[in-house]
């Protein structure tokens, strides 16, 4: 027989990301093995990679249950990414990964949102997908460090203030990307640093996590990002973390996450959003 958390659509995730939040098996290792007919639930091999499972779902991926421990409360780290790194469990190119800087105790725990091989700054991680899928699709404030190459201009400055929507927002993307389009929302605010003809610098805060949002904003106005760093989400601050180390949230930040998905529990909406949209490598 099912149960509440298994019946209700809005409670289910994609097996693949299922088995990937709880297990050493990346998204794509996790698509192969579905292919391969190695995953079943609740006794049935499954072979549809669109499948949806509750986290109560009983999971096998060659014959072993795929555990999630409800026992123990919900833990986040602060990771202070290095450049050079890609934010996967796996990289198909033999990169090198966050994996292999943080300690192999947290091999499980769920990268919230990307920051892209060139990028660097504050990452959290969770052993909670709920936590992992709250924070991501939220609007908290993220701020951002940024170089340009070339001036900041007036036109740059009005897109900020008013935000801008463009039917090819490609520039600054990966040419792979699935989302050509994209809307910028106001950004919460910025400050401008220095401002020369060679390279500017900025500080700025948004409150969404678009595929490379940033990179492709400043790419619109003919001006690449060569540096960008996280220093900031949702009042989580990066603060004097050596880069390649993690610390855990103060208790202040922990009272203000418990706050925060309280309220997410009480608006019990369905977070409906395409993955290659948002919170995806900046």
């Amino acid at each position: 027989m099912g149960n509440n958390d298994n019946n209700n659509d809005e409670n289910k995730t994609r097996l693949n990301k299922f088995i990937s939040h709880n297990s050493r098996f990346s998204r794509r290792e996790a698509d192969e093995l579905i292919k391969a007919g190695k995953v079943s639930i609740d006794g049935k091999v499954i072979g549809d990679l669109a499948t949806k499972v509750g986290y109560k779902t009983i999971v096998k991926v060659n014959g072993r249950t795929v555990k999630v421990d409800y026992s123990r409360p919900s833990t986040v780290i602060v990771y202070n990414k290095l450049k050079g790194e890609i934010v996967s469990k796996k990289d198909p190119q033999g990169r090198k990964i966050i994996y292999d800087t943080i300690s192999k105790k947290y091999d499980h725990f769920i990268p919230i949102g990307r920051l892209d091989y060139a990028s660097e700054g504050l990452l959290l991680l969770t052993d909670d997908p709920k936590i992992a899928t709250a924070l991501m699709t939220s609007n908290l404030e993220r701020v951002y460090k940024i170089k340009i190459e070339g001036e900041i201009t007036q036109a740059m400055i009005a897109g900020m203030d008013n935000g801008i929507t463009l039917d090819d927002a490609t520039a600054g993307a990966w040419d792979n990307t699935k989302t050509v389009s994209m809307e910028f929302a106001p950004f919460l605010g910025y400050q401008i640093q220095t401002n020369t003809p060679k390279y500017s610098k900025l500080k700025v805060a948004i409150s969404e996590g678009k595929n490379r949002e940033l990179r492709r904003f400043f790419a619109h106005y003919g001006a690449k990002v060569v540096d960008l760093k996280r220093v900031s989400f949702g009042g989580i601050n990066l603060n004097n973390l050596p880069s390649g180390k993690v610390r855990f949230l103060e208790r202040d930040e922990y009272e203000n996450l418990r706050s925060f998905m309280r309220d997410q529990a009480k608006q019990n909406k369905k977070v409906n959003r395409d993955e290659d949209y948002y919170e995806d490598e900046y």
